[in-house]
This record gives structure tokens, C-alpha cells and sequence, in this order.
């Protein structure tokens, strides 16, 4: 239980500062108050809040390189995570289900795997691009 909130934690605060942080954030309340009262608009709200404050916290301790500041974040989050393990045994699918969602490949500089495309059909000129996400991209 205690390795798999440690690795969790360690997947969200690596995903706090990664390009895809809402969707972690999004996962990450799903999983906190998916163990509270249903139909609790607040502790969405508030979890949310938490994790972003967590990221400005993370996000401050990484341009200052504190380190210290940096692993407490990660210990809150792996407290929080194996509290709610404790608390719901059966969290545990849910979490490592999020954890295959977060963690980055082993052995991948990505996050799932490789993908290899070809452009064929006569193309001068011109640009491809693909993605996961793009936003405000100015091509000249």
C-alpha cells in the first residue's frame, strides 16, 4: 500500500508540472472524492484547489531549487493517497489505474509508447504537426 501511494504521488507531482495538468488534476479529484458523499460539489472544489495550490507550491520550489519544499509536496500527496487507501481498500485499482494514466514509460522519453508516422502524396512544402495538444501555435 505504501509503494503504491508513494508512486502515485510521485506520478502527480511530476504530472503538476508536466503539459498535461488538468487532465492529471481532473484524475487525481476523481480519485479523492470519489470516496466522499456523492453529489459534494464543495470537496471537488476544494480538492482542486488543493492540488493547484500544491502546484504553485511545486512549481515556486523548483524555480527556487528547493528540494525540501519539493519532496514535501510529494509526502502530503503520498500521505493523502495511502489515508485513502486505508480508507477503501478497493481504491486501489482505481489508483494504479491512474498511475498507468500519469507515469511516464519506462524506458520512453514520453508517455505511452512511440508513434512513427510517414507523409507521402507529392508534399513540397508546408507544415505537419501532431499532437496531444496544441495551443497558440503561430506558424510563419
Amino acid at each position: 500500500m505504501t509503494a503504491l501511494a508513494t508512486a502515485g504521488a510521485t506520478a502527480l507531482v511530476q504530472s503538476m508540472v508536466g503539459d498535461g495538468w488538468a487532465h492529471a488534476r481532473d484524475r487525481a479529484v476523481g480519485f479523492f472524492t470519489r470516496r466522499r458523499p456523492a453529489g459534494n460539489e464543495e470537496d471537488t472544489v476544494a480538492v482542486a484547489g488543493e492540488l493547484d495550490e500544491a502546484r504553485e507550491e511545486l512549481v515556486a520550489a523548483r524555480d527556487a531549487e528547493d528540494d525540501g519544499a519539493v519532496a514535501d509536496v510529494q509526502a502530503e500527496w503520498r500521505n493523502r493517497m495511502r489515508r485513502a487507501l486505508r480508507a477503501d481498500p478497493e481504491a486501489a485499482a482505481e489508483l494504479r489505474l491512474l498511475l498507468d494514466e500519469l507515469a511516464p514509460d519506462a524506458g520512453s522519453s514520453g508517455r505511452g509508447g512511440s508513434v512513427s508516422n510517414r507523409i507521402t502524396g507529392g508534399v513540397q512544402h508546408g507544415n505537419v504537426i501532431q499532437a496531444h495538444t496544441v495551443g497558440d501555435v503561430q506558424l510563419g
